[in-house]
C-alpha cells in the first residue's frame, strides 16, 4: 500500500533525534515548561532515538507486516511461535499484539494508523508526546515507527468498560497516599516519640468504633463485641483509637473528634473506674496528652490497613479513599499533637 502523499515520511532511521525546540509550537511550549519546573532530563537513550523503519504495513491484511517488524525487533524470536491477537476496540486505528509467552509479558503492539487519519493527528507530534510520558513513568515503552503506524509495549491489565469506571476505587487518586520513604519516616518517629510518654501496657479491644458498642437500656450497661484486634497495646493507643472513631467510617468527619472538655469528661470517669478512687486534675490532664498523642498512630495504623485492604479485599468499600482521608488527618492534627505538653 502507498503511503498517502500528505503522510509525513521519515528520511533517516533516527528521525526522533531531540530538535532545537520551537518557540512557536505546542511542543517547545511544552519543552520549555517542563525544563522551567525543574522536572526535564537528559535525553537518554529512549529519548534520544526511536528507530524507524521503512516498512508500509497493509491495513487490510496486518499480519505479515506485523510479523516483519517483529523480526526487527525480537530476532530471537522463532517465526513459527509466534502468536498474534487482533484488539478490534478501536475505531481510529488498527491493533495487532505480538508474543510468544502465554501470559503475554512481553508483548509488542503493533498499531497501524487508519486511513488518512494524519488529516486530524499530528502523529510526528504524537510520538514526541509518547517519549515525553514515558521519560516521566505515564506511558509504555515504544520500540520503533514505521511509514504508517508504531510499536509499543503491552501494558498489563484490563481495559475499562462503561461498567466499570463509575466504581470508586477507579478514581480515588493514589497519589494523596504519602511515599514509602515519608510513611518509614513517620513510624520511626512515631516509635520514637510515644515510647516515651510512659502509657501503661494493658489488655486492648483496639477497635472500639460505635457498632463494636452495645448499650442494654433496660441493664443500663455497656458491652463490646468483636475481638479481632484485641490484645495486648498501650492504654492511651485504644482510647485515643476510641475517640478517633467518633469520626465515623462510611461517612468521615472529624468535626465530630470529641472536644477537650468532653475528653477530660470521660477520661475522669475512666481512670475513676480504674482506680476506684477520684483521679486527681494533673492525672486527667496527663491521659489527655497521652491519648491525643497515640491517636496519631491510630491514624497511622488504620491508613496502612485500608491500603493493605485495598489491595486484596472483596468488601464494597473505598478502601483507598478512607486511607487518605486517615493519612491526611493525622498530619493535619499532628503539629497540634506536638504541642502538647505531658504534666510532670
Amino acid at each position: 500500500m502507498a503511503v498517502p502523499p500528505s503522510a509525513p515520511v521519515p528520511c533517516s532511521p533516527f528521525y526522533l533525534r531531540r530538535q532545537a525546540p520551537c518557540p512557536q509550537c505546542s511542543w517547545g511550549m511544552e519543552e520549555k515548561a517542563a525544563a522551567s519546573a525543574g522536572y526535564w532530563e537528559p535525553p537518554g537513550p529512549s529519548r534520544a532515538a526511536v528507530p524507524c523503519f521503512s516498512v508500509v504495513v497493509d491495513q487490510d491484511d496486518i499480519l505479515p507486516g506485523a510479523l516483519h517488524l517483529i523480526r526487527e525487533l525480537r530476532p530471537h524470536w522463532k517465526p513459527e511461535q509466534v502468536r498474534t491477537k487482533r484488539f478490534k476496540d478501536g475505531i481510529t486505528n488498527k491493533l495487532v499484539a505480538c508474543y510468544v509467552e502465554e501470559d503475554m509479558r512481553d508483548c509488542v503492539l503493533v498499531r497501524v494508523y487508519g486511513e488518512r487519519t494524519e488529516l486530524l493527528v499530528d502523529r510526528e507530534n504524537e510520538v514526541r508526546n509518547f517519549q515525553l510520558l514515558r521519560a516521566h513513568g505515564c506511558a509504555p515503552k515504544l520500540y520503533c515507527t514505521f511509514q504508517n503506524g508504531l510499536c509499543y509495549e503491552y501494558m498489563q491489565g484490563v481495559a475499562l468498560g462503561p461498567e466499570h469506571i463509575r466504581e470508586p476505587q477507579l478514581f480515588s487518586l493514589s497519589a494523596d497516599v504519602p511515599k514509602v520513604e515519608v510513611l518509614e519516616q513517620e513510624l520511626s518517629w512515631l516509635k520514637e516519640h510515644l515510647s516515651q510518654l510512659e502509657s501503661p501496657v494493658v489488655f486492648c479491644h483496639n477497635d472500639l468504633l460505635c457498632k463494636n458498642i452495645i448499650y442494654d437500656s433496660a441493664k443500663g450497661h455497656v458491652r463490646f463485641i468483636d475481638y479481632e484486634y484485641a490484645g495486648y497495646n498501650y492504654q492511651a493507643f485504644d482510647i485515643g483509637n476510641h475517640f478517633n472513631e467518633f469520626a465515623g467510617v462510611n461517612e468521615v468527619d472529624y468535626c465530630r473528634y470529641p472536644a477537650r472538655e468532653i475528653q477530660l469528661q470521660w477520661l475522669n470517669y475512666y481512670l475513676e473506674a480504674q482506680k476506684g478512687t477520684a483521679a486527681t486534675p494533673r492525672e486527667v490532664e496527663r491521659l489527655y496528652a497521652q491519648v491525643n498523642k497515640f491517636a496519631l498512630a491510630s491514624h497511622f495504623f488504620w491508613a496502612l490497613w485500608a491500603l493493605i485492604q485495598n489491595q486484596y479485599s472483596t468488601i464494597s468499600f473505598d478502601f483507598l479513599r478512607y486511607a487518605v482521608i486517615r493519612f491526611n488527618q493525622y498530619f493535619r492534627v499532628k503539629p497540634q499533637v506536638l504541642a502538647l505538653e505531658m504534666p510532670k
